[in-house]
């Protein structure tokens, strides 16, 4: 299972300790608004034991990875990415408050970005955000991805329809951005 490093973060695969940090992230209603309705501590709880077996390119359940801090080991956020196709996988990332607007998502998904090219057999990255999702609209494109599209009343999240915008990354582009 991968570990990612980079100057300030170690992002390193989920494991049973980090239930705890896991279920408050889940349970921050800033950090969910544009991600998922309030969820029963059982329903965060199968989806953080779908997280835990092993995994390696091709898996069919997500890549979770844990962002810490190198110098502090604490935890501040999530990362990782699910196949889609052989060859096409769907990224994923949720901070901590406290961590947002410091730079480690757009760090932590550089790294991921990086990993999935290079060592994930990885062609193509795609992302689903909920439309006036500026903050993760802004990191996905700060890291190269380009919005492709916008999917009209897509989700059902906060009492209404959403519009889901579609990213894209191809391993090209990536690398041709010098990351």
């Amino acid at each position: 299972m991968p570990i990612l490093r980079t100057p300030r973060l170690i992002c390193e695969p989920i494991v049973e300790r980090d239930w705890p940090f896991f279920l408050a992230l889940q349970q921050q209603p800033e950090v969910m608004q544009y991600v998922a309705e309030p969820r029963s501590e059982q329903e965060i709880r199968t989806a953080f034991i779908s997280r835990l077996p092993s995994w390696s390119p091709g898996s069919p359940h997500w890549l979770c990875l844990v962002v810490r801090d190198n110098a502090s080991q604490l935890p501040l956020g999530v990362t990782g990415y699910i196949h889609r196709e052989d060859d096409c996988a769907e990224v994923g990332f949720l901070f901590a408050p406290q961590a947002q607007g410091k730079g480690y998502a757009r760090e932590s998904l550089n790294a991921l970005c990086h990993y999935a090219f290079n060592d994930g057999g990885i062609r193509r990255l795609v992302a689903t955000v909920t439309a006036g999702n500026l903050a993760s609209r802004h990191l996905l494109e700060k890291t190269g991805f380009l919005l492709e599209g916008e999917l009209r009343e897509a989700y059902w999240l906060a009492g209404r329809w959403q519009n889901d915008w579609l990213f894209g990354l191809l391993r090209h582009e990536f690398a041709k951005a010098g990351n």
